[in-house]
């Protein structure tokens, strides 16, 4: 088996909590209207969002639609749609244009699951890591410096003039890294990012994260497993220090 010389890491999910925090910005901005938001699902309001940005990135993926490249923009313009439908009727008639942005940069500004960044470090020692996401070139910078992620690189799918999960994302990256693509592995807690990257011949490392991976017909996590458990992943792990110990027995050949 090939050594695993390059970790490819999906980023919103799987490296930070944007969930978390997305939800505590929200309920900080709502509380300052006091009984006029007072009672709103904000949890829901987050998840909205997030799936209707993810359902345009789908779109623009496959050439379905022409929207922007750059997250900003289109994470904005999700969000101006969502408090204009009248379901959020009543938080958009208070939020005006400074709110809005305010939420809308707070995904700049989020934190590491609680293994991310000692376990970025450790991996550091054994193989490239590298962030590989949907999210634009400052976001990922920023975000970078506020959590402190050590990245090796930090690829944006703006470079590649797409979206995940176009196979030519992955295969772009690799290009870039000097690397074939049976030397890279794709690390994400979401099926969609992993089956896509193994199509082009990456392994694929699935970690459970909260919330994340949640089939909405059922509200239970997908069942994902290893391939050598019937599955379609090669790995699967519980956090970034347990991938070490991975990484570690693939490259010495164990």
């Amino acid at each position: 088996m090939a050594p695993i010389e390059a970790l490819l890491f999906d980023v919103f999910g799987t490296v930070v909590d944007w969930r978390g925090h997305v939800v505590a910005t929200l309920q900080a901005l709502g509380a300052r209207y006091g009984a006029e938001l007072e009672g709103t699902d904000w949890g829901k309001f987050a998840q909205d969002w997030w799936s209707e940005c993810l359902k345009e990135i789908g779109r623009i993926a496959t050439g379905t639609s022409q929207g922007s490249l750059n997250s900003d923009i289109l994470h904005k313009q999700i969000l101006d749609e969502q408090l204009n439908k009248p379901e959020w009727a009543h938080v958009g008639r208070l939020w005006d244009e400074t709110a809005r942005q305010s939420i809308n940069f707070s995904l700049h500004r989020l934190s590491g699951w609680p293994d991310t960044v000692d376990g970025l470090h450790e991996l550091r020692k054994h193989t490239i890591t590298a962030a590989l996401s949907n999210g634009n070139v400052r976001l990922l910078v920023d975000m970078a410096k506020f959590a402190g992620l050590p990245w090796d690189m930090i690829f944006s799918t703006e470079f590649f003039d797409t979206f995940k999960p176009n196979p030519k994302v992955y295969i772009d990256a690799a290009r870039h890294l000097s690397l074939p693509p049976e030397h890279c592995a794709l690390v994400a807690a979401h099926i969609y990012d992993l089956r896509a990257a193994a199509k082009v011949g990456m392994r694929s490392v699935y970690i459970r994260r909260p919330g994340e991976d949640i089939d909405p017909s059922t509200g239970e996590y997908v069942d994902v497993k290893t391939k050598e458990n019937g599955g379609d992943v090669d790995y699967v792990v519980g956090t970034f220090l347990e991938l070490a110990d991975v990484v570690k027995r693939v490259n010495a050949g164990k």
